[in-house]
This record gives structure tokens, sequence and C-alpha cells, in this order.
């Protein structure tokens, strides 16, 4: 490693990745010629050039900065590190809002050890807005300047904001343990991909409950929302960075209120 690289913290290294990929990604967004490919036999899994291109502008600057470290990407796998770190990548997290030329599709960028995230950003290239926590960071870096992140107090189902990617959430079981969530909310909201997970960061809704995801697909909403004062888990309450289902909230209680539904599912 340079002296350059190892002067250079570890936000610091995750930011110059997001500059990277949005370098790489925002030329293909909105482009009528862009080329998709399906990764799901019986279903749609997009993945695009840009995808692809962006996890490797990242990865290249990564066997420069941090060679020593590990790397787990949607697009582009695994490579092994030797010092215990990871850097866990999603390029596009919403690839099918890209696609569409919708604004709420993210690169996801999170420092992880055997535990979980330390580290992450969530990051719109299109918007310019950039969520950062973790390392004693918890900040939005955007077109109204930097603001600190902070999650709302809501206490009670009934004031909630919900979220959820999609409403055929993964299986019938867990479609019904949304559900069972929503009806008691003050509004749900559909289709935002990582963009729901910064809207909380920021103070903007109190819940994002999601399931079927892989570790790249979390690590980095559990840094930021973490680092702002909310809290990620299983619906069972057990760690969520390895994927699977989650449940991001706001602060322990409406956590707790949620959590108690959930646990039925």
């Amino acid at each position: 490693m340079s002296k350059i690289a190892s002067a250079l913290s570890d936000i610091d290294v995750a930011h110059r990745l997001a500059d990277a990929a949005r370098a790489a990604i925002l030329p293909y967004f909105r482009q009528p010629d862009l080329q998709t490919d399906n990764k799901e036999a019986d279903g749609f899994d997009p993945v695009t050039e840009a995808d692809r291109a962006g996890e490797a502008a990242m990865r290249a600057l990564l066997d420069d900065l941090r060679p020593e470290d590990g790397i787990l990407g949607e697009e582009h796998g695994i490579k092994p590190g030797t010092n215990g770190r990871q850097w866990v990548l999603d390029p596009i997290d919403g690839t099918r809002g890209f696609i569409s030329g919708t604004p709420n599709w993210g690169v996801l960028i999170a420092l992880s050890k055997a535990d979980g995230p330390i580290m992450g950003v969530i990051d719109q290239p299109y918007i310019g807005e950039r969520f950062t926590g973790g390392q004693g960071v918890a900040r939005c870096d955007g077109p109204l300047g930097q603001t600190p992140l902070r999650t709302r107090q809501t206490q009670d189902l009934s004031d909630a904001i919900v979220f959820t990617t999609f409403p055929e959430l993964g299986s019938p079981a867990e479609r019904a343990g949304f559900a069972a969530v929503a009806r008691h909310a003050r509004l749900v909201r559909y289709g935002m991909d990582c963009y729901a997970y910064a809207l909380l960061a920021a103070g903007q809704i109190d819940l994002v409950i999601e399931a079927g995801l892989a570790p790249y697909d979390i690590q980095a909403p559990i840094a930021v929302i973490e680092a702002a004062g909310g809290l990620v888990t299983g619906w069972q309450g057990e760690p969520a960075h390895n994927g699977g289902r989650a449940l991001a909230a706001a602060n322990p209680d409406i956590h707790a209120k949620a959590l108690e539904i959930l646990r039925g599912f």
C-alpha cells in the first residue's frame, strides 16, 4: 500500500469508491440502448452494463488503496482478504428502478468485519445525495449542503411511515407479516429500494421491512442507520448483516412494536 493510500481514512476511501461508481454508472442512466441481462431463469433479476462497470471501478480502486482487504460484490463475487476486513459492494441497488429511469436506485458501500458493518455509504448519483454513517460520522451531503443524520422518535405504529420495496414481498408468510405491521401504520409506501433506508436515517420515515436480502443489500444501510440513531435486525431480533429478512427502525420503541408483530411470521 502506498503512503498516500495508508494516509486515507476508511471514510475517505469509501467516498473515493462512491465517486468512481458515480463516474462509471451515470453515463448509462436513461440511455435507450442500455444493455440489460436477466440473472434469474424463472423471474426477472436484471443486471446492466452500468452495474458491472460501477463495481469494476470500485474494485480497481480497492486493489490500489486497500489491497489487503477482502471484497464481496454483487456482480463480481468474493475476493479474499488477509486482515479480517471486507468491503461489501452493490453498484446499483435498485436496478429495476435504474432501467425504468427513476432516481431511487443507489450505490451501496460498506466496510465490515465478521460481526457486521462498521461504516457505510448510500450514494444516489443522479440526485447527488450521499449518506454516510459510521466511525463517528452521520451525515448527508447533497444539493442542500451537508446535514446531520438523525432518526425520528416516533413511538406508536399508528403514527409511523412504513416502507418496503415490493408489495409482493417475499413468501406469502412474509407478505402477511408486512401487512400485519402496515395495517397499523399511518402511511405505507413502496418501491424505493435502498433510498428508503436513507430516508429512515435522515429522519423522514420510521420503518423499512424487507425479506430476501443479500449481505450487499443491507450492510451499508445498517451502518448508516445505526450511526443516525436507529437499528436494524432480522424479524426475530437477530443480526441482519448476512441478509434475509430485515426490520429497520428509527428507534428502539418503534422497533419493539413492529418486532412483536413480525415474530409471529
